[in-house]
């Protein structure tokens, strides 16, 4: 680490230390409620998916999920001559609960990069933000492919943070599987083409729209989370005219405009291969323990970096089981394959 570096990054870490009220961050400290509230909001802030869903702090480490963004039919009658009106308690809907589980976002910052960086006035804003971003991608993608909660978790079998946490599909495999489709004609996978279970994509998602509780089938806000691929064969006659340098931007375009079943598409990062999940954003969740986060700047010079020890509480949470439905194992028919009396569903 260059001179001009080290001054800067040790006002970095006398900042850090002054708003959390310790006398150093180079030594292992809770975060303070308020700076903990404010760096979840920059995680938050960071994503465009994690702006669209509910992260917020619960005091518990345990608990009932809290049903944020989700009602059921309310309206009705009484002949209160015979009988007094009851209110509907919408808290009962929801069939999820949470424990946050300690999960370790620790980051390591070369000083190389801190050298390119010290030049700028906004270095402290710059390592934050780096810092930030990362936990805020590992978080979607822990909440889309997180299957278990390991002990020692092991990057190299599982790339895609799935050892870390249970994400929002496993909670569906696990508590609802009434509500997932994984199986078609043949045992293990959903086959979309004129010989297959469904001749589109759009009947699949149109047919499984009817596992969501019927007071929510309709719901203005119901959207299609999708794996991209999955869409090549649908808007594939809608980009392949376009040049080369203008495909990336005509097929964001097309899948930002799009719907699949009638309902909204929503590109969302790290979503699973050969999936599809039907759901309002507001019934995805992540719950962190208010209080939990614990954080220590080390200086590594045996690694030519910094390294940024944090850790917080956190649970990812389906708010009500019955406004969401999953599909899994989807592949294109064989075309040469014959097709049963029943045909495919369109």
């Amino acid at each position: 680490m260059r001179n001009d570096t080290r001054l800067v990054f040790n006002a970095y870490l006398k900042q850090v230390a002054l708003l959390n009220t310790i006398t150093a961050a180079t030594e292992k400290f809770n975060v303070t409620p308020s700076i903990q509230q404010k760096l979840e909001a920059a995680i938050k802030e960071s994503s465009d998916f994690l702006k669209r869903i509910n992260v917020i702090g619960v005091d518990e480490q345990e608990g009932e999920a809290i049903g944020l963004g989700v009602l059921s039919t309310i309206a009705g009658r009484t002949n209160t001559a015979s009988n007094p009106r009851t209110p509907r308690d919408v808290s009962n809907l929801t069939k999820d609960s949470y424990s946050c589980k300690k999960t370790d976002f620790d980051t390591a910052i070369p000083y190389k990069l801190l050298d390119a960086w010290a030049k700028f006035p906004e270095f402290q804003a710059m390592l934050s933000a780096a810092i930030t971003q990362a936990q805020a991608l590992d978080r979607i993608m822990i909440g889309f492919n997180g299957t278990s909660v390991a002990a020692n978790t092991d990057r190299d079998a599982n790339p895609l943070l799935e050892d870390v946490n249970i994400g929002w599909l496993q909670k569906y495999r696990l508590n609802a599987p009434e509500r997932v489709m994984s199986s078609g004609s043949a045992p293990g996978k959903i086959t979309i083409g004129a010989t297959g279970d469904y001749k589109t994509l759009d009947g699949l998602v149109y047919d499984a729209i009817q596992l969501l509780d019927p007071w929510h089938r309709r719901r203005p806000d119901l959207v299609v989370l999708v794996d991209r691929d999955l869409l090549h064969a649908k808007f594939l006659a809608n980009i392949e005219g376009a040049s080369d340098n203008e495909n990336e931007l005509a097929a964001a375009r097309i899948i930002a405009n799009a719907t699949l079943g009638g309902r909204p598409i929503v590109d969302a990062p790290f979503f699973i291969e050969r999936g599809i999940m039907i759901t309002a954003l507001s019934n995805l969740s992540i719950y962190w323990q208010t209080g939990a986060r614990r954080r220590h700047i080390k200086d590594q010079p045996e690694w030519d970096r910094i390294a940024d020890f944090q850790s917080s509480n956190e649970s990812y949470v389906i708010e009500d089981y019955g406004l969401g439905a999953l599909i899994e194992n989807i592949e294109e028919a064989d075309p040469s394959a014959p097709v049963d009396s029943a045909g495919a569903k369109s």
